[in-house]
């Protein structure tokens, strides 16, 4: 079994009769290669609600076979919602492919048998949202097990869903479907230049700025950012989508965790509020929420990170190299960050229509909340920063945001981005967001973290400064800081078109 985790694909609707595809060739190289095998193929891709899973798959069957894909989509959860209703919306689903009468299913074992019969070889199979589809009934996965056990023509299978912890469970980790897997594809966000090439495709002509403030509020989820209209200004866009009543963004948050956790919600929301004003332990979050010592909180946190919006940030030793014991979490995804900074807390004002006559600027710290929107947007993209750094993966013994707690011998201080190398070198990296130029304060800001960071002798420090705003010519012939890194180079795969774009 081979596993990818990769920046998702997106087909972008050009015109009715042409799409363009954007990214994903290691992925599409990979299915290609196993839909070609005189086997039968399993593929399982996961990943964050919105992020264009089903749009993958698609893409491939339309190049592959499309006369010859099956598309099963499991219902959305809801009260009165049972095993039966699944394979009742299983059997119009494929009523509707073969053109017949629809027919009734009692059992699973009789839907997927009867679906079998019709299949041909080199056909395209995809269970979506394979979760919701089995959640009600026990015997789902046994069956679909052993119906997938007698298959012996060269189809090729999806399990598809955006409940990852269940897929994990029930398919990655069961012993149902062990040694049956022959692909994981973990789908994450759009790159940086992959998202704003979507963005760009569907109409947006705004300047570099305002990409990021797009950017840094919708992150690389494909579903949002398609959600632009051409000419639509970045300010328009937000308020259409966070701050009017029936935004899409607005009702998202509740929706994501109805449908990914259901009657368990609840409990996961208030980690994320927890989690809103920083990074923070478990012991302190344990703390925080009251919630009794025991083995379930790392269970659940475990749940948000397998469903990619939390992440467990591993602190290091900069002497050893090795982990150390105590981890921080984190909220990773911009829009749940977004929401529950800003929307949340301005919902009341927001279904009142408050901010119906207004600009959002006008919202008390807004470019300051966007600041830090815009770390969330670049931590996605920590293969670009250490690229634009200089510095090699395979150089790298760890990096992410770094928190260093103030204690009776040594000061605090927090690192927008921290990379060690394996040379003993830290690269401390503080990111700038702001409409004007960088000027010569930010050394004495870099300073002050440079000498409060506790290192051992021997490791060397040193400053990294991203922008998007410009520096000031006193700050760059000053020579501090071994790299200042303009990130407007970030929204075209190649850096050298950049200065073709409007930067405000």
């Amino acid at each position: 079994m081979t596993c990818i985790i990769a920046h998702s694909t997106i087909i972008i609707k050009l015109s009715k009769n042409k799409s363009l595809f954007v990214g994903r060739k290691v992925e599409l190289n990979r299915l290609d290669s196993i839909y070609k095998t005189p086997t039968p193929s399993l593929v399982v891709i996961k990943g964050r609600r919105r992020i264009g899973k089903s749009r993958l798959i698609h893409w491939f069957a339309s190049k592959q076979n499309p006369h010859a894909f099956w598309h099963f989509s499991g219902l959305a959860p809801h009260g009165t919602m049972d095993a039966q209703s699944q394979r009742d919306n299983f059997a119009y689903q494929l009523a509707g492919h073969l053109n017949l009468p629809r027919v009734t299913f009692t059992d699973w074992s009789d839907a997927v048998v009867y679906l079998g019969q019709h299949l041909k070889p080199n056909d395209i199979v995809l269970f979506d949202e394979i979760s919701w589809m089995g959640d009600k009934d026990p015997s789902f996965i046994p069956k679909l097990k052993a119906w997938w056990d007698t298959q012996t023509q060269s189809i090729m299978a999806f399990f598809c869903g955006s409940v990852s912890v269940w897929i994990e469970d029930n398919i990655l980790n069961s012993t149902a479907f062990f040694g049956r897997v022959n692909l994981v594809i973990t789908l994450e966000s759009l790159s940086i230049a992959d998202a704003y090439r979507l963005l760009t495709a569907y109409g947006f002509q705004g300047s570099d700025y305002d990409a990021y403030k797009l950017l840094s509020i919708v992150g690389g989820v494909p579903w949002y950012l398609e959600q632009i209209v051409p000419g639509q200004s970045a300010d328009a866009f937000i308020k259409h989508l966070c701050f009017e009543k029936d935004g899409i963004l607005v009702t998202e948050f509740d929706r994501i965790f109805h449908d990914l956790f259901n009657g368990k919600s609840s409990v996961y929301k208030k980690i994320l509020h927890c989690l809103s004003d920083g990074m923070k332990s478990l012991a302190a979050i344990r703390t925080a929420l009251e919630y009794p010592h025991s083995g379930t909180l790392s269970l659940i946190m475990n749940h948000l990170i397998v469903a990619g919006f939390v992440e467990k940030q591993q602190l290091w030793s900069f002497k050893t190299h090795k982990p150390l014991k105590q981890s921080l979490y984190r909220i990773a995804d911009p829009y749940m960050r977004f929401y529950l900074k800003v929307i949340c807390l301005h919902r009341h004002k927001i279904d009142a229509h408050a901010f119906r006559d207004s600009a959002i600027s006008s919202l008390p710290g807004f470019d300051a909340h966007i600041g830090l929107q815009l770390e969330q947007l670049l931590l996605q993209n920590r293969d670009r920063l250490l690229d634009a750094i200089g510095i090699s993966p395979a150089d790298t013994v760890a990096c992410g945001p770094f928190r260093q707690v103030q204690t009776k011998t040594r000061s605090g201080c927090q690192i927008d981005f921290l990379v060690q190398t394996k040379t003993n070198t830290l690269f401390i990296c503080e990111f700038k967001f702001k409409r004007r130029e960088i000027a010569t304060d930010s050394i004495e800001q870099m300073t002050y973290k440079l000498n409060a960071l506790d290192a051992p002798k021997g490791v060397a420090k040193v400053p990294v400064l991203f922008h998007i705003s410009g520096v000031s010519d006193a700050l760059a012939v000053a020579g501090y800081f071994y790299r200042i890194i303009d990130i407007t180079d970030f929204l075209n795969a190649n850096p050298h078109s950049a200065q073709m774009r409007k930067k405000f």
